[in-house]
């Protein structure tokens, strides 16, 4: 896997499960750091989509679901 300069969320807790970003090639990569084989790829539009529909709530689940 290749060496990337990956970024702790300043929201992640000091634990060891926190969010790492790290950008390439005009993309941004996602990863978990307790699973870090595993890695989005997004184009910028797309990231900055979901984080709009993140602060919006529409993947918010109601008690009775």
């Amino acid at each position: 896997m290749p060496t990337y300069q990956w970024r702790k969320s300043t929201y992640s807790p000091n634990s060891s499960n926190c969010v790492n970003v790290a950008t390439r090639d005009g993309v941004v990569l996602l990863r978990e750091s307790d699973d870090p084989d595993v890695v989005l790829t997004l184009a910028p539009p797309a990231l900055r989509a979901f984080i709009r529909a993140v602060r919006a709530g529409e993947f918010d689940r109601t008690l009775n679901e």
